[in-house]
């Protein structure tokens, strides 16, 4: 009986580590006060590196309720990792650039 709960976490563990490496990772540029790509299909838990490739800071954020985040400032050359766990349409904009806004569907 003793090895019962060991050999359950194991398994549970397994299970983890396989949900982990099924995440993918996407890539958004920030250029000319710009996001690029502007519209992203993702699905849940999949991870979104924002980076910015363009010559002055952003900060990047959503309050959106599916997922939010705040980047704060993100200076040029800088690159920020956001998971998004749950499915849910996210409006992403920068606060210092407000015409930068884009979407992103998380499935």
């Amino acid at each position: 009986m003793k090895h019962v709960p060991v050999i359950l976490l194991a398994l549970a563990c397994a299970g983890a580590v396989s949900t982990l490496a099924e995440a993918t990772e996407f890539r958004i540029t920030q250029k000319g006060q710009q996001f690029n790509p502007r519209v992203l299909t993702i699905k849940a838990g999949d991870e979104v590196v924002f980076v910015n490739d363009d010559t002055g800071t952003h900060n990047v954020f959503s309050e959106s309720a599916a997922n939010s985040f705040d980047l704060k400032a993100q200076r040029p050359g800088a690159s920020t990792r956001v998971a998004f766990p749950k499915a849910g349409k996210v409006d992403v904009r920068c606060a210092i650039h407000p015409s930068m806004r884009m979407t992103i569907e998380v499935e």
